[in-house]
């Protein structure tokens, strides 16, 4: 990819070290939009600007487009750099990375920086010392576990300044809830051991703190103060009753996180399943956005680097759907964070591989929760119209989009279909096919005109809307027919596009080159599914009218058979071919019919009725062929539903 530089980004350019470090892409107004870590800051950041870089991805064209300068920051190793991306990301969050979302939004259980710490929920961060558990993304969660905190250990929950002596005893102390710090009832050493059991029991690790109070019970009683030692087994009852009621998934006392993700269009989420010592304590989601053209390993390695970023406990085993191209980093970082070897595996069969599988279903089930609830606050318009917008830059939300297509064999029964789509579903109401007129050979492009002219010529004389995009399959080609035929009509601003099936290429007018969008996005998959709709309503209407075209020129050129003895014949016995086989007697048993007429019948089928080739089928199956089709293209022996009478009814909009 060729761009013509500034020249103080050339000499930065130029000038760049081979040293391993962070690079931060800057717009011409100074605004970050890109931060990305190099093992050689010299080789990667130059990657960007030479001709033929780059994957295809309209992202990263989008990218080194708007790249005005750029700053850059040298590390002593690989692993600083991972760990810098992730802090500049989390403080920048530019717009071309992959960014957690809602990660402010969240909230954290703070441990003060006190002589008498507190415990408590907040969402908002200070940087005076203070310990922070989370972010939790089950608020309702984070706060049973508080509650049960309070009533296992006794943690102050008042704000006053300690120690004080302005400050006297309270309920909280009577009901056993505190040990009174306020008035010096409890040291300091033995108050920051109380909190340090508190802290392991968010975590989950609980087998420790019931070793602790099983313990100091014992030494209490052995030193007779027995009310204490009392205290220490109710605190050890509500321990074991919350461990009775948590899930035992592994065997072991491994602490693990398993990983999730799911991914849809521009958005992911990832959930976090956390297991401390083979008990399942909860799971934590966060969606991450700007994924669209991005790998699921680049994905993990993002979510993996910026969730643990901003946790201070990291667990000895992290299990991830597959392997970042970063992992071996990753590992030994999180090994510095958590002081203890860390290691990235991803199970392949048994009871860890099932872990996973839950885990993707939990973040397709979030992420499935947040789409809907999103479309719930945009009227029920699915987001799959929206990344359509978003994705060909449409003025107008395109609610509802018609779909032409053409279908012919060898320029025989020639049609075109029109289907409808509203707010991303099929309006089968709206359907309408048109019987393609005077074309003596099979012409597409001709066809296509044809069929968008007299669909806005209609639109139009009856004062309807036009729609707010119009899908046409097939090329430049097509998509000319169709903008020439509109131009006729004096129709200037209407959007139209033509989507190619080879390579799924998407062409708009007045572009030489087509746009191609990710196989993941959401406006593609509702491309595709329109496109796909619109065929199979052209090829069931061309049938059809193939069909009824071999039958009535069989029967309709005897004399004597009008449309009401012909349809007697084809209920009684199916096809032409049955009829020609069937005696004169049972002929002439139909009402209307005599031997005379009959014998004359069968005597016209037998001379004409031509055998049966492999390639038109039998007569049954033209029969069948008559009948109503299903989606996938599969004749049903019932009678057409009311949506498809109004597109036969209207199928010609002259």
């Amino acid at each position: 990819m060729k761009k013509t530089l500034s020249e103080d980004l050339r000499l930065k350019l130029e000038a760049l070290p081979t040293e391993p470090g962070v690079y931060i892409m800057k717009k011409g107004d100074e605004q970050i939009i890109y931060i990305g870590k190099a093992k050689n800051l010299r080789n990667r950041v130059r990657s960007y600007f030479q001709e033929g870089s780059g994957d295809g991805r309209r992202q990263f064209k989008a990218l080194v487009r708007n790249i005005a300068d750029l700053d850059y920051i040298v590390t002593s190793t690989e692993q600083e750099a991972l760990i810098l991306e992730a802090t500049q990301i989390k403080a920048h969050k530019p717009r071309y990375n992959i960014l957690l979302k809602d990660d402010k939004k969240y909230p954290y259980i703070r441990i003060t920086n006190e002589a008498f710490p507190r415990v408590y929920a907040t969402r908002d961060i200070v940087r005076d010392g203070s310990r922070y558990l989370g972010p939790y993304s089950n608020v309702r969660a984070m706060h049973t576990t508080l509650d049960m905190l309070r009533k296992v250990f006794p943690v102050r929950s008042c704000d006053f300044k300690l120690p004080s002596d302005k400050v006297r005893l309270c309920l909280e102390y009577h009901i056993k809830r505190c040990e009174g710090p306020c008035e010096k009832l409890v040291d300091e050493a033995e108050y920051k051991k109380t909190i340090d059991s508190a802290v392991r029991f968010i975590r989950g690790q609980n087998s420790e703190v019931i070793k602790e109070l099983q313990k100091q019970m014992a030494d209490a009683a052995a030193d007779m103060r027995y009310e204490k030692a009392a205290r220490f087994r109710d605190q050890l009852k509500a321990l074991e009753s919350m461990r009775a009621r948590q899930k035992v998934v592994f065997d072991d006392n491994i602490d693990r996180d398993v990983l999730g993700l799911t991914r849809s269009d521009d958005e992911a989420c990832c959930s976090v399943l956390e297991i401390r010592e083979g008990r399942l304590l909860g799971k934590k989601h966060h969606f991450l956005g700007g994924v669209m053209e991005s790998s699921d390993e680049e994905i993990l390695s993002a979510f993996t680097r910026q969730f643990y970023l901003q946790n201070d406990f990291v667990p000895t085993e992290i299990h991830l759907p597959i392997q970042p191209d970063d992992a071996d980093e990753i590992a030994d970082w999180l090994s510095q964070k958590a002081e203890g070897r860390v290691t990235l595996a991803t199970p392949q069969r048994g009871a860890k591989a099932q872990m996973l599988e839950m885990a993707e279903k939990n973040a397709a089930q979030m992420l499935s929760e947040r789409q809907h609830k999103r479309e719930m606050n945009r009227d029920k318009v699915p987001q799959s119209v929206y990344a359509l917008q978003r994705d060909l830059n449409l003025t107008t939300l395109p609610r509802r989009i018609e779909g032409i297509d053409i279908s012919n064999i060898q320029g025989t029964h020639s049609v075109g279909s029109l289907v409808c789509f509203i707010d991303g579903k099929a309006k089968r109401s709206q359907y309408r096919f048109f019987k393609i007129k005077d074309l003596e050979r099979p012409d597409d492009y001709a066809s296509i005109h044809q069929v968008v002219h007299r669909r806005f010529r209609g639109l139009r004389e009856r004062g309807e809307a036009f729609p707010d995009l119009l899908l046409i399959d097939g090329g430049k080609g097509q998509l000319s027919s169709a903008v020439e035929a509109l131009r006729e009509l004096g129709i200037e601003n209407q959007p139209v596009l033509g989507i190619a099936k080879r390579f799924e290429e998407i062409f708009l007018p007045g572009e030489s080159k087509p746009v191609i969008l990710p196989k993941t996005s959401a406006s593609l998959r509702l491309l595709q599914v329109l496109r796909d709709e619109a065929h199979r309503f052209a090829l069931k209407n061309h049938r059809e009218q193939r069909a009824k075209s071999t039958l009535t020129s069989a029967l309709d050129d005897i004399p004597g058979i009008g449309p009401k003895k012909r349809n007697a014949l084809l209920v009684a016995f199916g096809s032409v071919k049955r009829i020609a086989e069937t005696p004169v007697e049972e002929i002439a048993a139909i009402p209307g019919f005599g031997p005379q007429q009959a014998a004359d019948l069968i005597a016209h089928l037998t001379a004409k009725t031509p055998q049966p080739t492999g390639e038109e089928g039998t007569e049954q199956s033209k029969t069948t062929a008559m009948q109503p089709e299903d989606s996938t293209g599969n004749s049903k022996n019932k009678k057409p539903n009311q949506a498809e009478n109004n597109a036969q009814e209207q199928n010609d909009e002259s």
